[in-house]
């Protein structure tokens, strides 16, 4: 099987898994600390993708570890179309709470006054424009 960037078991593939890992950790994180983010479910489920991303992302990467120390291939078709399942589905998933997260603070900050009759939600720490 022909070797390409970023494939299991190569250096390429843990630096990209590990970049997944630290970008999922660092969404997690900030959507945590923020205040009242449990007040909305899409939110909760955002954390929840993340999660599930970084156990994800941290498993591969100890997998390619492994690999590189070992020097194993991991280019089995078996293995090979777990992984690729297992992407799609975190895939969908982050995208999926991504989106929802987004469309709560449309309808929070255009369409009602929420976040000015209830100043605890501090709905600016959930937006990226002003």
């Amino acid at each position: 099987m022909k070797s390409m960037f970023g494939s299991p078991g190569k250096a390429s593939g843990l630096v990209l898994r590990l970049g997944q890992c630290l970008f999922a950790a660092a969404a997690l994180s900030v959507m945590a600390s923020s205040p009242g983010f449990t007040t909305c479910t899409s939110f909760c489920y955002l954390i929840a993708a993340m999660g599930l991303e970084v156990l994800w992302s941290f498993g591969l990467a100890c997998l390619d570890i492994h690999a590189l120390r070992l020097k194993k291939d991991l280019h089995n078709h078996i293995f090979l179309s777990l992984l690729v399942v297992g992407d799609w589905v975190t895939a969908f998933l982050s995208f999926a709470a991504a989106c929802s997260s987004a469309g709560v603070m449309v309808v929070f900050i255009k369409d009602t006054d929420i976040c000015r009759l209830q100043p605890t939600l501090s709905c600016n720490t959930f937006q990226s424009w002003r």
